[in-house]
């Protein structure tokens, strides 16, 4: 294809663009959006690194510094940053219309296959073949939660102020119980109202961007993002009508869609540091309030989401899928979990265009301000203690098949019953960590070889 590479400019070539540079046709940016979202495999980092090595190091369009400056401002917004991202870049290479084919195309791709996914799971989880398969499958995830929790604490923790507020937000989730959009809110008031205690993230070094075609465009139309604007704030208007519709036609009605559409429109507007960050609460909600599945299951839907291209959130389509699949409704089995997925999908990604919509405009006032990023550097490290607390709720769960609730005053938590380790989770956890950290085997390939380990001990009557 003609997108896999630049064609070399010749120097009269190269003279006339910096004269009167051009953006690439929208139908050329749209087909590398879409290549991304058939690609984005590995998580935010791998998708960020994709992103940047299309758009910034492949064909420069645009520069290190602008890529970062867009970085940063979706970082602050709640939902997964590089779907984001991707919003934020098409809408200022082609407006609105270019942030909606950009962020669209880095969901759908992957929302298909987890649709596809979700279905083979609700009709055949309880396979024991197939149980084996996904019993691999999570035990896999524990370990990629625990990297995950490495990996953003490398990059967030700067200082004892940081290391003090990860650790009360572990305690708060994992001893006192409280909520996990309180746990946020406080960390981001913290880092408001004190922004010197933390010390803000760093995606790397910026350039100057001299060479990025967007930059030069700019530099010669220095309203370009300007004129954007008006198109931006409509879309994100219309974006949150969007967003309020089906609640406002669900919630009279009550029953298992309307507590879907509720349920994840809240969790649209607190999921500030990814799927990891959320799924902890998630999961306690709808494992505990709702009973839409188990501890179990939610860390099989999170395999999956690990195994197909996209953000991580949409592990939530595949809790949306599985309410709607065994609610007692009219639209009951395949036909409720299509409804349910469809509905999780639209209340959690609709705000998220929005968010980047309505913001994008005022980026450079929202990225000098020293307060937001204390806010955004406080809420990361909280983010931390959230993860690692994800890490030891799920963890507990894989591998030990009973659970006892210690409680000390108003400190409460669950504490396993050893006696009931599971070795054929340990030895698959031990596999997964030896993969990921020790052969670095990447995400897709470790959950391939715990899956087929899973398979083989039940083979061998072993599970």
């Amino acid at each position: 294809m003609a997108l896999a590479q630049d064609s070399p400019n010749t120097p009269d070539q190269a003279g006339l663009e910096q004269a009167n540079p051009a953006l690439p046709p929208f139908g050329q940016a749209a087909l590398l959006w879409l290549k991304i979202g058939c690609l984005s495999f590995g998580g935010p980092a791998g998708q960020i690194a994709m992103l940047h090595h299309e758009v910034v190091d492949q064909r420069r369009w645009i520069s290190n510094r602008r890529f970062l400056h867009a970085l940063n401002f979706c970082s602050l917004l709640p939902g997964p940053e590089a779907q984001q991202l991707a919003t934020y870049l098409g809408w200022l290479m082609h407006g609105a219309k270019g942030g909606l084919v950009a962020g669209g195309l880095f969901v759908i791709p992957g929302a298909i296959v987890m649709m596809g996914l979700s279905a083979v799971y609700a009709l055949y989880g309880e396979v024991p073949l197939i149980a084996s398969l996904f019993f691999g499958l999570k035990c896999a995830v524990l370990v990629m939660v625990v990297e995950a929790l490495l990996r953003v604490a490398k990059r967030a923790l700067k200082g004892p102020n940081a290391y003090l507020l990860a650790a009360m937000a572990f305690l708060a989730l994992f001893a006192l119980g409280l909520p996990f959009p309180l746990v946020v809110l406080l960390a981001g008031c913290w880092g408001l109202v004190a922004p010197r205690a933390f010390k803000a993230a760093s995606h790397g070094e910026a350039d100057k961007g001299d060479g990025a075609l967007l930059d030069r465009l700019m530099r010669h139309d220095p309203d370009h993002a300007k004129n954007l604007a008006r198109s931006a704030y409509r879309a994100g208007l219309i974006a949150l009508v969007l967003w309020a519709v089906p609640l406002i036609l669900l919630l009279p009605q009550g029953g298992v869609f309307a507590d879907i559409g509720w349920f994840f429109s809240k969790m649209a507007v607190v999921t500030f540091g990814g799927a990891y960050a959320v799924l902890a609460y998630v999961a306690q909600e709808a494992v505990n309030l709702y009973h839409w599945l188990s501890p179990s299951e939610m860390l099989a839907g999170l395999g999956l989401a690990e195994t197909t291209p996209g953000p991580l959130i949409l592990v939530l389509q595949f809790v949306g899928f599985l309410a709607g699949f065994r609610a007692e409704t009219v639209f009951q089995g395949l036909w409720g979990g299509v409804i349910g997925g469809l509905l999780t999908l639209w209340v959690t990604f609709t705000p998220c265009f929005a968010f980047v919509f309505l913001g994008a405009p005022m980026i450079e006032k929202a990225q000098n301000n020293p307060r937001l990023t204390g806010a955004l550097a406080a809420i990361t490290c909280a983010v931390v203690g959230v993860i690692a607390n994800l890490a030891l709720w799920f963890g507990l769960r894989v591998l030990f098949g009973e659970m006892a609730l210690r409680q000390w005053g108003s400190v409460s938590f669950e504490w396993p019953v050893l006696a009931s380790l599971n070795p054929a989770a340990l030895l698959i956890g031990v596999l997964a960590a030896a993969g990921l950290f020790g052969f670095r085997l990447g995400i897709v390939r470790t959950l391939a070889l715990c899956s087929l380990t899973g398979l083989a001990l039940h083979l061998a009557s072993v599970i």
